[in-house]
């Protein structure tokens, strides 16, 4: 991928975090990035375009860290690895999770990003399942369901809500949690 192409990523990353996708002008993108509107129409073919390379990126992403884990070891120690990976994630790239907060929030960017999100869904859930098979292949489904929702609760909370969240100690505690799984 070009250098300009990238700089126009990540500008618009910044500014949908920011500003939304629906207050992001295309003009906002080329003015921010120094770059003509030519460029970025001779990469993108509108603003949405940019949203959903942009959502693909994270997503490809996410789908990295999942495979970080190592396979082969326990299953309880694949979850740690993922608690570790994903926070450490997490405050790495701050603006991009509020990006894909921001987007996963707003009827518009769903719209635009349906099959993305349900394609993104799919991949964590299947990632995140594969771990807890290994734990109880009957219980697998609700497990993968609840760990999930937790992690998504927190990054939530940390991305949003409070400005002075105890990241650390909140990861502590959920590698304590799922410690001893059974």
């Amino acid at each position: 991928m070009s250098d300009k192409k990238n700089k126009v990523i990540e500008i618009a990353t910044m500014l949908f975090a920011k500003n939304g996708f629906e207050n992001t002008s295309m003009a906002n993108i080329c003015l921010e990035a120094n770059v003509s509107k030519g460029l970025v129409y001779h990469h993108f073919k509108s603003k949405e375009s940019i949203l959903v390379e942009i959502f693909t990126q994270v997503t490809n992403q996410m789908a990295e860290m999942g495979e970080k884990t190592t396979s082969s070891s326990k299953p309880e120690a694949q979850i740690q690895q993922l608690i570790e990976i994903i926070f450490s994630q997490l405050k790495k790239d701050k603006h991009l999770f509020q990006f894909n907060l921001n987007v996963m929030f707003q009827p518009t960017t769903r719209k635009i990003l349906h099959e993305q999100i349900e394609q993104r869904a799919n991949i964590l859930f299947k990632s995140v399942k594969g771990i807890f098979d290994q734990i109880s292949a009957e219980r697998s489904n609700v497990l993968s369901y609840m760990f999930i929702a937790e992690i998504d609760g927190i990054a939530l909370n940390y991305l949003s809500i409070f400005d002075d969240y105890p990241l650390e100690m909140v990861k502590e505690e959920l590698l304590k949690k799922y410690r001893n799984l059974k």
